[in-house]
């Protein structure tokens, strides 16, 4: 069975979980991380040396980095539905998976913790202005493709693409800070909570 190695409230951990909802995949979870068992052992720099989680264990076969664990596990179902065979399709929700964990992932680095987890490393002001300022523009450029694509990033069907980008907006939405009106991004994040997957692994109160 596959074996999935994280915390559940892990943001990177949440897209596994809900890839494998969406995909209907039945998976044996172990807890590590922050308060949970810890990365930094051997056995557990063995499987991924950066000693961060998501780890999936796929019989003798070993995958980390959360969006390529998403994509692995959508390929391998043949869900083309959720990530197309087609090249240029394929690219397009590469692409936008791959701007959130690293564009729009960077932008919050420091309001992120400094206003949500009150981190004592992420207190000077204007550091957190700055990566205020810095997120919502990153949001702002998620409400334009929103606007021109419709009812999803890429169009009128969910991808995977919208999996770690729905996280990121409810991220977005649950951090106490000033946020400029996105009505594409809010109705996104309505429509993206009509599905399953997503209230119980996205908009659950977890950021």
């Amino acid at each position: 069975m596959l074996k999935i190695l994280g915390k559940s409230p892990s943001i990177n951990v949440r897209k596994v979980l809900w890839t494998c909802h969406e995909l209907g995949l039945d998976y044996e979870q172990d807890q590590f991380g922050a308060g949970f068992q810890s990365t930094q052992t051997a056995d557990f720099k063995a499987l991924n040396p950066n000693a961060m989680v998501p780890v999936v264990l796929d019989g003798e076969f070993v995958l980390w980095e959360s969006n390529v664990i998403c994509r692995y596990l959508a390929a391998r179902e043949g869900r083309e539905d959720l990530l197309s065979s087609d090249p240029k399709r394929r690219a397009l929700t590469e692409q936008w998976m791959d701007w959130q964990a690293g564009e729009l992932n960077n932008s919050w680095r420091y309001a992120f913790p400094a206003l949500a987890r009150n981190s004592p490393q992420h207190q000077d002001p204007a550091l957190i202005d700055a990566g205020v300022s810095e997120w919502n523009r990153h949001m702002q450029m998620l409400e334009e493709q929103l606007q021109r694509s419709g009812d999803y990033v890429l169009g009128d069907n969910f991808t995977l693409a919208d999996i770690p980008l729905g996280l990121a907006v409810n991220r977005w939405s649950m951090t106490p800070m000033p946020r400029p009106a996105l009505p594409a991004v809010s109705a996104y994040y309505d429509r993206l909570n009509q599905r399953e997957g997503f209230r119980q692994y996205g908009r659950n109160g977890l950021v």
